[in-house]
């Protein structure tokens, strides 16, 4: 009995023993099996784990490149910044860090989870930047805080300055980071994460030529996030830097005859088409975007009723006013329909397709030739010569002087503009054209539209005599590359018109500054100008009377000087600025009377 009892303990210890074995043995596989996943088949991500925990990779920001004017004033610079970034592998604890670090930095703690959330894709132990532009207080307190905070630290790295702030803004344009749903486009295959990218002018135009390529760092850190030595270092490659053709007493005088009013100014060399000024008004300062807007600011510039961001120059659609009498001067000589001699007697209003169309002299101008009719800018005289000249021809004559067609300037953004034809009525509008359109279109009234710069292309195509040119901001770059080549310039004119049908309209413009005309106010002595006011009615005359108030037109002022061998061609828009004559011709001669005493 007890011997049988025996066997049976026996028995059941060495049954328990044999599961206690297999058991140990399972868990010994398991180790061996932890082992060997962690050292061969994973070897490399925990190793990269491991290197991670003393060594940290930081990307060298390459500075942009310089804009400069044409004689190397910098216009586009850039500046050491600092900037406070977190390293979310060092965080403690992640919410008491994120508490802590928006307390120090002002930022809640909801706006840096958005902000860091971006950044998920960066590889462990990256830099997340969370606040640029520190000053040096901000930059000691982090530093004060070092060892409690080591997951926050203080990086260095070039900022884009714009030196004149406002200065040019809509030529050289602004910088913006790109989002995350660009980086995943095609559209930017080299940039990465926190990259500033051009949005407008120059800097977006030419985004290729100014951005550079960023270096690399290794360096090691101890427990605390703090650089121990280099291990490695690429350096940056700067960006290339690019002259502009800009004169900057040119571009600062006319943003100066801005301040205060809503406009355009453009000052052209029709000689090679070199834009020696181009000034919009009201403007922004594309510093501003550096530091980044909050979506409130963002919103608020961009709802802003006078449009700041909208480059006028190039965007801004204005019906041309009497500045369109030189393209009907020009089409009805060319087309035979008028001589320089033909007259027409103006007594303040003509009555056309049974209403009667109105000159801006009530009193009316008499008998008028065709070179004093552009003197005084008669708008009976035109009148009749678009009745004569038809609105297809008048749109001929309108696109051979590069009106309703982009310029090809290197300015992202231009607009076409319209000159209406009855196919565009038809199209566009699923109406006949109706003949009375035609006279308001003869005097740059009606559905015609045109934007300053295409208005400084028309008038170098007169000052050149029938040769175009297309407008170019960019003179030279660092780039082997060069200045990229644009659409060629249109001669159609010099072939289509005349020599001597330009001059009669020359003399017509020459007479309206120097001989008592509309553009009196534009006269440099000693410097020949010749130009055309142009003042656009918003609502007509009897309609401003029916309200009891005055409404301005916008107004105009077109020319160049000198008369032979032109040097300028200068384009005056001031937005309900009243008449051209009173209000842009004396901005003009600011800018000829400039440029005289500079270069002539």
């Amino acid at each position: 009995m007890e011997k049988d009892k025996y066997y049976e303990d026996l028995s059941l210890i060495l049954n328990r023993s044999h599961k206690v074995s297999i058991v140990i043995g399972l868990l010994f596989l398991f180790l061996v099996f932890f082992c060997w996943k962690v050292q061969i088949l994973d070897h490399k991500k925990y190793w990269n784990l491991a290197e991670a925990n003393r060594t940290r990779e930081s990307v060298i920001m390459a500075p942009r490149g310089l804009i400069t004017d044409r004689n190397d004033i910098i216009l586009a610079d850039n500046t050491a910044s600092f900037k406070a970034s977190i390293i979310r592998e060092n965080c403690r604890d992640y919410d008491r860090s994120l508490a802590e670090v928006g307390g120090l930095l002002e930022i809640g703690p909801e706006d840096l989870r958005t902000r860091i959330a971006k950044y998920e894709a960066l590889p462990p132990f990256r830099p997340i930047v969370v606040k640029d532009n520190l000053d040096l207080k901000d930059v000691s307190l982090i530093e004060s805080r070092r060892l409690e905070l080591p997951e926050l630290i203080v990086e260095t790295d070039p900022r884009r300055y714009y030196r004149f702030g406002s200065l040019a803004a809509h030529v050289i344009g602004y910088l913006q980071e790109l989002s995350g749903l660009e980086l995943k486009s095609e559209a930017y295959p080299e940039r990465g994460l926190g990259d500033m990218v051009g949005r407008t002018g120059m800097e977006r135009q030419y985004d290729s030529f100014l951005v550079g390529t960023d270096g690399r760092r290794l360096e090691i850190v101890d427990s605390q996030g703090r650089s121990r030595g280099e291990i490695s270092r690429a350096e940056p490659t700067p960006g290339r830097d690019i002259r502009l053709a800009l004169d900057f007493d040119l571009q600062q005088k006319a943003t100066q005859l801005l301040e205060g009013r809503e406009g355009a100014i453009i000052v052209l060399d029709p000689r090679s088409g070199e834009v020696l000024a181009l000034a919009s008004f009201p403007t922004y300062d594309p510093n501003k975007f550096i530091t980044r807007f909050s979506p409130q600011e963002w919103m608020d510039l961009i709802n802003r009723e006078d449009h700041p961001l909208e480059n006028r120059a190039i965007r801004g659609l204005y019906a041309p006013g009497s500045i369109f009498k030189l393209t009907m001067a020009l089409g009805a000589l060319n087309a035979g329909v008028i001589n320089e001699q033909t007259s027409f007697f103006c007594a303040g209003s003509v009555n056309f397709y049974g209403r009667p169309f109105n000159c801006w002299q009530r009193g009316g101008h008499g008998a008028l030739g065709l070179t004093d009719a552009i003197r005084h800018s008669c708008n009976v005289y035109f009148y009749n010569v678009g009745r004569r000249m038809g609105i297809e021809r008048i749109a001929e004559s309108a696109e051979l002087l590069g009106l309703g067609a982009k310029t090809g300037i290197d300015l992202p953004g231009e607009k076409e503009g319209l000159v209406p034809t009855p196919e565009w009525s038809r199209s566009v509008r699923k109406t006949d054209w109706y003949a009375g359109e035609t006279i308001s279109v003869a005097i740059g009234q009606g559905p015609l539209v045109v934007t300053p710069l295409q208005v400084a292309v028309h008038v170098t195509i007169l000052a050149n005599r029938g040769r175009g040119v297309v407008p170019h901001l960019l003179m030279s770059s660092t780039s082997s590359q060069g200045r990229p080549s644009g659409p060629a310039p249109s001669h159609a004119a010099a072939e289509k018109v005349r020599a001597d049908i330009f001059e009669t309209v020359i003399r017509g413009m020459w007479k309206s500054v120097n001989e008592e005309g509309t553009g009196r106010g534009a006269k440099v002595d000693g410097f020949d100008v010749c130009g055309k006011t142009g003042s656009t009615q918003l609502i007509s005359r009897e309609r401003a009377e029916k309200l009891g108030k005055e409404v301005k037109t916008h107004s105009w002022f077109a020319g160049f000087a000198p008369r032979d061998n032109p040097q300028l061609v200068v384009i005056v828009l001031v937005e309900h600025g009243g008449m051209g004559g009173a209000t842009a011709a004396p901005l003009a001669k600011e800018l000829f009377s400039l440029y005289k005493e500079k270069y002539d």
